[in-house]
């Protein structure tokens, strides 16, 4: 059964392919998910790697926790659940626009 693993710490040069390559030096690699920022395009810092088998991803957890990559000491631990979240509120029930309504003036005299 395959297992993933939370992969920390990212310079925001690494690529899906040099995790790739560090990984399959200890396993086989399923996957990896680097996770990017919508705005910007760029990393987060943060990925998550999918192994074959929980033995080699507990052998890549040990060796690579701690690893140097681009500079930056890797974080690697296995990956918890999402944890569900309660839809977003907002005070007022809405999230509406201002409307395009300009700014206000006060035309008493």
């Amino acid at each position: 059964m395959s297992t993933k693993l939370f992969v920390g710490n990212l310079s925001f040069d690494t690529t899906e392919n040099d995790l790739h390559d560090l990984f399959s030096q200890h396993g086989t690699v399923a996957s990896v998910d680097l996770i990017m920022d919508k705005m910007s395009g760029r990393s987060r810092g943060f990925a998550f790697v999918t192994m074959e088998n929980k033995a080699e991803a507990d052998s890549a957890t040990e060796k690579l926790n701690g690893h140097n990559l681009g500079g930056r000491a890797l974080t690697v631990n296995e990956a918890r659940p999402r944890e569900e979240r309660s839809p977003r509120s907002f005070p007022g029930g809405g999230g509406g626009g201002g409307g395009g309504r300009g700014p206000r003036r006060d035309f008493r005299s």
